[in-house]
């Protein structure tokens, strides 16, 4: 079955632009989706460059595949269907120690939110998932259905700081004691019984930052992120870059923090007069503050309006 999404990458100028492209180089997409910005990258790669296309969705692998075969480029392809954080055992098996270039962007792609049957979506019924990876065991409909009380609120509150989270904790489970909660519109009703009605009114879908927490929990997002971080930057070259677009304030504080501590690692009391535990700076910020779209891109992509944008360089 052939299978075609649209795919509008964001950031997609300041990305290329501040990747330092070289066109004989080795870059690599963590995050592929549908090859939109790993079409850009490919463009600007000769004969004997290399472009790594990683994604732990199987079916965006296929299409992103696809479509960078269709491009017609001299450069070699390497695609991976595993999650980013393993970008080192990735390189390995390929046989490359050091890449000048590392794009990662964070969160679901416009097609896993369109595609119905995927759970990420409060504006679709469909089966409690949001597993990015369908190899993965633990699911949204598990977690609502099997945690503890304490545990969702916990969930709901520092993933996505929800207001309410102690509320929509006990009332899901308050609702599942009478039948499971199998469907993302069997949550999104519970939930708007939890939030008061003056509160349902105000600002984004009351469902939002709940559904952004339980996909969080399920994909094990942050956790990864904080992981992949020190990896990627290890194996960059002097002088290669690796940027991260986000999507919401806990991962872009995940972000910012890790870039600061590579920045300046020296943990030494600010009274010594030179350092003297040996840690030296490994990367220097490119950008001060994150890149956010402008205007004309977030009229066009609505879905790019909380993207950030921090670029780094490996000493």
């Amino acid at each position: 079955m052939s299978i075609i999404f649209n795919h509008r990458p964001v950031l997609l100028d300041e990305c290329i632009e501040n990747l330092n492209i070289k066109d004989n180089g080795i870059y690599v997409d963590g995050t592929l989706g549908g090859a939109g910005h790993s079409l850009e990258i490919l463009k600007r790669l000769k004969k004997g460059a290399i472009l790594v296309g990683i994604d732990q969705d199987e079916i965006a692998l296929e299409v992103a595949k696809k479509r960078l075969v269709d491009a017609k480029s001299e450069a070699g392809i390497l695609t991976c269907n595993t999650n980013f954080e393993n970008i080192k055992e990735v390189l390995l098996k390929n046989g490359i120690e050091k890449v000048d270039g590392i794009l990662l962007d964070i969160g679901v792609s416009s097609y896993q939110l369109d595609e119905g049957d995927r759970g990420f979506s409060y504006n679709k019924n469909a089966p409690l998932d949001m597993r990015m990876d369908k190899k993965n065991k633990l699911t949204a409909e598990h977690i609502v259905n099997e945690y503890k009380e304490e545990d969702l609120k916990r969930i709901i509150a520092n993933y996505s700081e929800e207001r309410w989270a102690s509320r929509i904790a006990s009332f899901i489970v308050s609702e599942r004691k009478e039948k499971r909660i199998v469907t993302t519109f069997d949550l999104v009703d519970i939930i708007k019984k939890a939030i008061p009605k003056a509160f349902r009114q105000e600002g984004a879908h009351p469902a939002k930052r709940t559904f952004q927490a339980l996909r969080i929990e399920v994909n094990d997002e942050l956790g990864v992120l904080e992981r992949v971080i020190d990896d990627a930057v290890s194996v960059l070259k002097p002088k290669g870059r690796f940027e991260i677009i986000t999507f919401h304030s806990l991962e872009d504080r995940i972000v910012k923090t890790k870039f600061m501590d590579m920045k300046n690692p020296c943990k030494c009391p600010k009274e010594f007069p030179v350092c003297v535990c040996g840690k030296k700076p490994m990367i220097n910020i490119i950008t001060r503050k994150p890149i956010v779209p402008t205007k004309h891109e977030i009229d066009e992509n609505p879905r790019s309006r909380s993207a950030k944008l921090r670029v780094v360089e490996k000493i």
